[in-house]
């Protein structure tokens, strides 16, 4: 029987919670532990599952999936490649991943060790779909439009900011790829949504999208996870007009991300030492078992 890919999650948050479902779920996986800042806090892990404050804690990890804040990210996959294991995370800010890519890319091949950014739905999977519509229709334009749904990143950052107690940022496409961030915060004594709107419009996460605060007494009587994409592409193939090309779902957004995550946590186990977004994967190392098997099925 071949030897199952034991997987370390760093956090438990949204994203933790269904990466175990995704891991424990997969038969070609198994859980080596999850990396909490307090292990004390077990919360609704199952007793079985080692709970531990560092990566060092635990045996014979494989790969570790960063189900942490953006943010964090560096961090902990930088300590983490440097002990040889590989990373796989969903790091969300666009315009910030080929940076990520060269450093994480310096620490992984040092240590021997595979990192993969950015695997989350979108930047993702969306990025591979986009890849796909691009290669096939070569000339045109492109429109990716989120939502109506909940941000995971959009919503941490607004938690983030001072006198915010909890927030939820709900994307609202506009259509050809501009969006409405629509925010909600339960305030600290002594801060106001304006406040809030300062700081956000300073930040890369709504720097350049039409952005509105409004305070509430429960975002928890208001969340909901539900997201969703359309992807459009309209352009040219060779010398023909009017390809029309559409891509369209509406996910779970935590489940989804978690499930992109642990796809790519196998394919790092059959990449060579660096940093690597989804585009740069084979799509048919995302799935278990061997490549002859899906070829016979898929093509």
């Amino acid at each position: 029987m071949e030897k199952k890919i034991r997987a370390a999650i760093v956090g438990y948050g949204n994203i933790g919670r269904f990466t175990l479902d995704a891991v424990e779920a997969a038969e070609d996986f198994e859980i080596a532990g999850i990396i909490r800042r307090n292990p004390a806090d077990r919360g609704d892990i199952p007793a079985h599952i080692p709970v531990v404050g560092s990566i060092g804690d635990l045996k014979d990890v494989d790969v570790a999936i960063l189900a942490t804040p953006t943010r964090e990210v560096e961090k902990h996959a930088r300590e983490i490649l440097s002990r040889g294991i590989n990373t796989v995370d969903s790091f969300d800010i666009h315009t910030l991943v080929p940076q990520l890519r060269r450093d994480l890319g310096e620490v992984a091949k040092a240590h021997g060790a595979v990192s993969v950014i950015s695997a989350g739905w979108d930047p993702g999977s969306d990025s591979v779909v986009r890849t796909l519509m691009e290669a096939i229709v070569p000339r045109g334009i492109s429109y990716t439009n989120f939502g109506p749904g909940m941000s995971m990143g959009h919503s941490v950052c607004v938690k983030s900011k001072p006198g915010v107690k909890d927030a939820l940022s709900v994307t609202i496409p506009t259509g050809t790829g501009i969006h409405r961030r629509m925010v909600y915060v339960e305030l600290e004594p002594g801060h106001t949504a304006e406040e809030v709107y300062a700081l956000l419009k300073a930040d890369p996460y709504f720097a350049t999208d039409e952005t509105h605060v409004t305070a509430v007494e429960s975002v928890k009587a208001l969340k909901d996870m539900g997201h969703g994409v359309n992807l459009v592409r309209k352009g040219v193939s060779g010398n023909t007009h009017n390809q029309l090309l559409e891509f369209d779902m509406k996910i779970n957004n935590p489940a989804l991300t978690g499930q992109v995550l642990v796809c790519c946590a196998r394919a790092s186990m059959r990449l060579q030492p660096g940093c690597y977004t989804m585009i740069e994967i084979p799509v048919v190392d995302l799935l278990p078992g061997d490549r002859d098997g899906w070829v016979a099925r898929l093509v």
